[in-house]
């Protein structure tokens, strides 16, 4: 294996690992009844963030490493437009996601009882928006990988 084959492995793995959590943590959200399942269902999903944060990192250290490599897919349009949005997904996360978690965990953190209040809701709505919005940028960049078109 060269070190090349081993960079696509830790990508292709890391793509895996990262983005394949990333698809299931709204539906581990939406389906609880009680404050105390969506609190559990956060806590879990909190630790797929993790997997995601690592694996994401991972994504980018060894795409762009094989780019250095082979820096004529720095002239592919399919490598320079899956880079330029993943870059795009990655300041989601600072500019749109952040902002939109935090009143959801003050409510989580704050709310009194068993019952999910109305407004959480209303402020998940406005966060899964963004993150469903990632989700395909994710998607469409792992069709870029494999379609490879232009």
């Amino acid at each position: 294996m060269t070190f090349y084959e081993l960079l696509v492995f830790i990508h292709v793995f890391s793509a895996i690992l990262g983005m394949g959590p990333g698809f299931v943590m709204i539906y581990i959200v939406t389906k609880a009844e009680t404050m105390t399942e969506l609190r559990h269902a956060y806590v879990i999903r909190n630790r797929l963030h993790i997997f995601v944060m690592v694996g994401g990192t991972l994504l980018l250290i060894s795409g762009l490493w094989m780019g250095f490599l082979n820096p004529y897919l720095f002239e592919k349009g399919w490598y320079v437009t899956s880079l330029t949005l993943y870059l795009i997904a990655l300041g989601l996360g600072p500019a749109m996601l952040s902002p939109k978690s935090k009143p959801v965990k003050k409510l989580l953190n704050e709310h009194q009882g068993d019952d999910i209040p109305s407004v959480y809701y209303t402020l998940s709505r406005k966060l899964f928006f963004y993150e469903r919005l990632e989700n395909i940028l994710f998607l469409i960049i792992i069709a870029l990988m494999i379609l490879k078109p232009f």
